[in-house]
């Protein structure tokens, strides 16, 4: 079974429906046929930051973009930082 997938248009309208409606939630959830903890999720999430609330397959919120490059740049300084301790015990033995 896959999971299904809902467009950012239908998630807004399913949270315009609960908070703006007057409907509650677990109504709404049977309406469109959507767990009511999802919708619940849907609510939250909208309610945090309705811009950025359903940002689309493929795409991220700009905080997590910045936190892979972080991520990404972290790994490089390790990676630079272990080469850079080898060279430093390979020389420190060859001065012996």
């Amino acid at each position: 079974m896959q999971r299904r997938k809902f467009s950012g248009e239908f998630k807004i309208e399913a949270v315009r429906l609960v908070r703006d409606g007057g409907v509650s939630v677990a109504q709404a959830s049977r309406d469109i046929d959507v767990h009511e903890n999802v919708l619940r999720k849907w609510v939250k999430d909208f309610g945090s930051d309705p811009k950025q609330a359903f940002p689309g397959y493929g795409q991220q919120k700009p905080d997590q973009v910045e936190i892979d490059r972080l991520r990404r740049e972290v790994t490089k300084l390790k990676a630079e930082r272990d080469i850079l301790k080898k060279a430093a015990a390979y020389f420190a033995r060859e001065s012996t």
